[in-house]
């Protein structure tokens, strides 16, 4: 073969160097052979950004594998960005967990694109979906108040929900699905006018700005059909642990410890052993976890195999409002973290209150899980919508006020829809339960991304669901996602509500 001398800029010369030839002169052919002779060999040009490694074209300015380089990976949580290994800027995450209510139910009334329209675009609320006027039996819906939020609970349980979801047609909410969630004789109907509600800006308006100013999620769904402790588990260790509410945490504030609740529940006490969290991997990466909850420290001055105490702060009668008034404990349902052995009632769990302190005296976690009072959750039948928002309003203006305003992402979910009505249907199964049986997912429930780091303004239409912040959390603080082994290794990570020029690193979708 002949062979022509050929001039290569030093840029080029530099990669054949580092990717191509083992001593520093000779080349790669376009064979893919070497050679050691004084002339400059026929090259494989790869683009702007790429190497040749290993006979191939690889990106240096983003892969993890090959960073700035063939073979120069990145370790521990640091990942490549303009092929230079570096730690993502965001220091904190802010976890916040409020209840039970679907992302029609609250930003229904804020998208302004037609239901079913499926917009692509992403910016704004006309780039996603309105609520529909009425539901496919041609109900419309009710207006979402305090009022409203307050008279009744809705039938959230995982049978009812996979009846109103009915395989996607999301019709039998307000009629045609039987049977209701009973307590000592009474409880909501599966299907009910009630479970069509919309709140507008007057009730939850707050939440908008937060989405005018932060990023929302329109294709975030619960990952289980059913009630609350049964999706937060995914938030722990993304998969399965059981249906509903079926397993209560042997660990201080377990209600099965209070005979007026005890009634109504047909749980069994459970601790874990030697399951692996995702606390636990940044835990051992030496990054720093703490879960803040609410009415925790008067559940703790009760002692262990005692019902909690009710707050001394309950703003509910025990005469006027006894729903209400039982709902001012501490629920150790509410932490997923609790159900585990090396969690429940250790030092990572500590009481709201403490998250002031911490932030005043620069102790505040890597990882910090926050979940308020049940009254003050936004639940329905227990707690109004105001006081939730004005629960999350101060966790943020904790963080923002602070010197972590730079530093801290703060996520905002609910644990599931609480049978609200949602028009968009959920997507297949991706997870089993103990027999091998696909669990369905719910509906749809806002994710909000708030703080410097959120892309202002965004509306992110990837599919997400609690796994894919645990999924976010592997990746930022740990390293390698997917290695709890369940869903965090199966589902979009939360890049799409994050600014790449904010973060530092780029976060997946």
């Amino acid at each position: 073969m002949s062979r022509v001398r050929r001039f290569v800029p030093f840029l080029l010369l530099t990669t054949l160097i580092a990717c191509g030839g083992a001593d520093g002169v000779g080349g790669v052919t376009a064979d893919g052979s070497s050679s050691d002779d004084a002339e400059v060999p026929d090259v494989v040009t790869c683009p702007t950004g790429q190497a040749l490694c290993g006979g191939s074209c690889i990106d240096v300015t983003e892969n993890d594998s090959d960073c700035g380089g063939c073979g120069q990976a990145c370790t521990g949580a640091q990942h490549c960005a303009a092929s230079v290994c570096r730690d993502s800027a965001i220091e904190h995450v802010v976890l916040i967990v409020e209840e039970n209510h679907t992302f029609d139910t609250y930003f229904g009334r804020y998208c302004q694109a037609p239901a079913g329209s499926n917009p692509t675009c992403t910016a704004g609320p006309s780039c996603c979906e309105r609520a529909p006027d009425t539901e496919p039996h041609g109900a419309s819906p009710i207006v979402l108040d305090d009022a409203s939020n307050f008279a009744t609970d809705r039938d959230h349980q995982q049978a009812c929900e996979v009846l109103q979801i009915d395989g996607g047609k999301m019709d039998n909410y307000v009629t045609g699905a039987s049977g209701a969630d009973k307590c000592l004789g009474t409880g909501p109907s599966c299907s009910s006018t009630n479970n069509f509600a919309l709140a507008g800006a007057g009730t939850v308006g707050t939440y908008w700005s937060m989405a005018d100013n932060g990023a929302l999620a329109d294709r975030y769904f619960q990952p289980i059909a059913g009630g609350t402790s049964s999706n937060n588990m995914y938030l722990a260790i993304a998969h399965y642990q059981f249906t509903d509410n079926r397993a209560m945490p042997d660990a201080i504030g377990c209600l099965l410890n209070c005979s007026v609740d005890a009634v109504c529940l047909s749980s069994t006490k459970t601790k874990y052993q030697g399951r692996t969290t995702i606390a636990d991997l940044i835990l051992n990466a030496g990054k720093a976890f703490t879960v803040y909850a609410d009415g925790y420290a008067q559940a703790v001055s009760a002692g262990y195999g005692n019902c909690p105490n009710i707050a001394s702060n309950c703003q509910y009668s025990e005469f006027t409002h006894p729903v209400a008034y039982q709902a001012c404990r501490y629920d150790a349902s509410d932490i997923p973290f609790a159900y585990y052995a090396q969690f429940a009632d250790g030092p990572h769990v500590v009481d709201y209150s403490q998250l002031a302190e911490d932030v005043a005296n620069n102790k505040l976690p890597n990882f910090a899980y926050v979940k308020a009072l049940t009254t003050h959750n936004e639940h329905p039948n227990v707690s109004n919508i105001t006081d939730g928002v004005a629960f999350v309003q101060g966790v943020i203006q904790t963080i923002t006020q602070s010197s972590y305003a730079s530093s801290t992402l703060i996520l905002l979910t609910w644990d599931e829809g609480g049978g609200f009505y949602d028009h968009v249907a959920p997507p297949a199964s991706i997870d089993t339960d103990d027999t091998g049986a696909p669990v369905p997912y719910g509906t749809r429930v806002p994710l909000l991304a708030i703080g410097p780091f959120a892309k202002k303004g965004a509306i992110s239409h990837v599919t997400m669901e609690h796994s894919s912040i645990v999924r976010f959390l592997e990746y930022n603080f740990v390293g390698p996602v997917g290695q709890l082994g369940y869903n965090d290794a199966k589902v979009a990570n939360i890049g799409s509500v994050l600014d790449p020029a904010k973060t530092g690193i780029r976060i997946p979708e």
